[in-house]
């Protein structure tokens, strides 16, 4: 059974095709139901399903769709599914979503429609066109935001506010979504400066990363950046900033852009490769991030080059723990700073998709905090959460968290991705971001007193 996953199948864009794999996917899907819990999407094919007698040949196009359109690609349930590749079945249900995103973003009018059918159809294709541009091009907004930041953070921060509301009907964003503001000074003005910065005392640095910052670190929380650098240096570990970098493109990828998504990746490739053959690793704050240059670029460029950067590529607590395995000399342990009594650390969905098990937690363990997990996913995935059509099933994800935090209890709240910290943010009531264990580290180095 051939499964076109790969954008450069001649199948994958043919839209027959796709939902003649989905009809395959969901038969597997239902025969199981081990993912029944997970995303809305399962309910949602389940009830279609056992609505038809569970027979799943008389799903509609539309009801295909619908399922494909509630995934928000948080890959969890390719963790928990027993049949996914090398499995003969070969089944990708993360990877058939960003499929359909594909075929649905170029489908135009059918000439049969009526008129207002076809009027309605061209304006929906316009506004998912809108909304693709407005969330993809995070670097155009990001330093356009950057630039005019106290005018955009005061015009977004308020939900359900005028400018709110218009940005809804345009671009899809959500009017009632909390949403982070942007910094006033970015983080690569901060590290070019290099204040902080500062070789090892024998002026040898063994080990040297490139940090890649992430449109989240570089336009809207660069201390994450900042608490980064100062872990690392402090533990010698010599930290580059490349000047060429941009968006990984996670938010084209997820849209169904694929040009855009290869003309990202090979931009990124072109900057990173230099460093790898400098000796240095890749480091990244941020696990969606990670995630697509680990596994989406080799898939979707198909170069061997492409597979270089994936295997020199880490998960910024990922490559502190590597070395602490190593050798524990590598890292330091003897903190001098703010220790919480008890950290609550959310586990990103992306992060766990990796497979590298939850170096974060185990990094914060050293401190002498008591650390524990949070499981539950907040419900954002990128920038699915954030738009106004996947509102209220967000917001039926993220209250399942809301109940988990509140029988935790009292803690320091954590987690590696910050647009998932900010939907705990907005769901939990607390006054406080929930930081990047990087900053937790920081503080426990006493690294932070001069911020």
């Amino acid at each position: 059974m051939v499964t076109t996953y790969n954008p450069s199948h001649p199948s994958y864009f043919d839209e027959t095709d796709l939902h003649s794999e989905l009809e395959r996917i969901f038969e597997i899907c239902h025969s199981c139901r081990l993912c029944f819990n997970l995303c809305p999407a399962f309910p949602t094919l389940f009830n279609f399903i056992d609505a038809n007698g569970g027979d799943v040949s008389k799903m509609r196009a539309e009801q295909q769709d619908q399922v494909m359109s509630e995934c928000y690609n948080c890959k969890l349930c390719f963790l928990k599914c027993p049949y996914v590749p090398p499995h003969e079945w070969q089944l990708d249900f993360p990877r058939a979503q960003m499929r359909t995103q594909a075929i649905m973003l170029n489908k135009f009018s059918n000439p049969s429609e009526t008129f207002e059918l076809r009027k309605r159809r061209n304006w929906r294709n316009l506004k998912k066109q809108l909304s693709l541009q407005f969330f993809s091009r995070t670097d155009l907004v990001g330093k356009m935001s950057v630039r005019f930041s106290s005018i955009v953070n005061q015009a977004m921060a308020r939900p359900g506010s005028l400018f709110r509301k218009v940005a809804e009907k345009s671009v899809s964003l959500s009017a009632r979504r909390m949403l982070p503001p942007y910094t006033r000074n970015r983080f690569s003005s901060w590290f070019n400066r290099g204040d902080t910065r500062s070789d090892d005392a024998s002026g040898c640095v063994a080990r040297k990363v490139t940090v890649f910052p992430t449109c989240l670190v570089e336009y809207q929380d660069p201390d994450i950046g900042k608490a980064l650098v100062k872990v690392y240096e402090h533990n010698g570990i010599n930290c580059n900033l490349p000047q060429e970098i941009t968006c990984c493109g996670a938010p084209w990828l997820h849209g169904g852009s694929v040009k855009q998504f290869l003309k990202t990746a090979r931009k990124n490739l072109t900057a990173l490769l230099p460093e790898i053959r400098m000796g240095r690793d890749i480091v990244v704050p941020q696990p969606t991030c990670a995630y697509v240059i680990k596994k989406d670029y080799p898939l979707y460029l198909a170069i061997p080059e492409a597979q270089i950067l994936a295997n020199h590529t880490f998960d910024a607590m990922e490559y502190l723990m590597r070395s602490a395995k190593s050798d524990p000399d590598l890292i330091d342990t003897g903190f001098t700073g703010v220790i919480p009594q008890k950290v609550l650390y959310h586990t990103p969905c992306h992060l766990r998709a990796q497979n590298i098990g939850l170096p974060a937690r185990d990094l914060l363990k050293l401190t002498g905090a008591k650390v524990e997990l949070v499981q539950q996913c907040s419900g954002v995935d990128g920038t699915w959460g954030y738009k106004e059509q996947n509102y209220t099933l967000s917001k039926e994800v993220a209250f399942k968290l809301s109940e988990v935090l509140k029988k935790k209890g009292e803690g320091v709240l954590c987690g590696d991705c910050h647009l998932a910290n900010y939907a705990i943010y907005e769901e939990s009531g607390n006054k406080t971001l929930p930081l990047h264990p990087i900053q937790i580290l920081a503080a426990a180095y006493g690294l932070l007193d001069d911020e």
